[in-house]
């Protein structure tokens, strides 16, 4: 059974699902499952509260990754980018020893069911900023928050 509640941060309201006692998501998409508050959603926004407020620079929460044995091994890469770290598609591709798989890596991104807890938003191209699933005003806001300017 998955449970959910809402979270409200500077850059829209995300709904957190909760299922065995893991975060799956955390994202703009309603899961299916029974409103509630749990003590890990309250986790889960007393750590997002934390970030925004530029107190929290890695997140601490249990997590279960849900997609294609690919985009586990992507986020998971992607998970370890330091806050105000940056990593291009490419690097990430060597990263993992997926050299060709720029754009694999980029739909993995957009399919990111954890955003801000996995950081896609710490993805650019080689060239410029890059995609990002919750639109670019949102990506230089978080960029920015941790140092970047674009």
């Amino acid at each position: 059974m998955i449970y959910f509640d809402t979270c409200n941060t500077p850059i829209g309201d995300f709904f957190i699902g909760i299922e065995n006692n893991y975060v799956v998501s955390f994202s703009k998409i309603l899961p299916k499952g029974i409103k509630k508050e749990t003590t890990l959603t309250k986790e889960v926004k007393q750590q997002i509260s934390s970030y925004f407020d530029g107190k929290l620079q890695h997140f601490n929460l249990p997590i279960s990754l849900q997609g294609s044995d690919f985009q586990k091994i992507v986020w998971t890469h992607i998970k370890t980018i330091e806050y105000g770290n940056l990593q291009s598609y490419k690097e990430i591709a060597h990263s993992i020893n997926h050299p060709f798989s720029y754009r694999a890596i980029g739909n993995a991104c957009n399919k990111n069911p954890l955003y801000i807890i996995i950081p896609c938003h710490r993805v650019v191209s080689s060239r410029n900023i890059g995609g990002y699933a919750l639109g670019l005003q949102n990506k230089k806001f978080l960029l920015k928050l941790e140092g970047y300017n674009f």
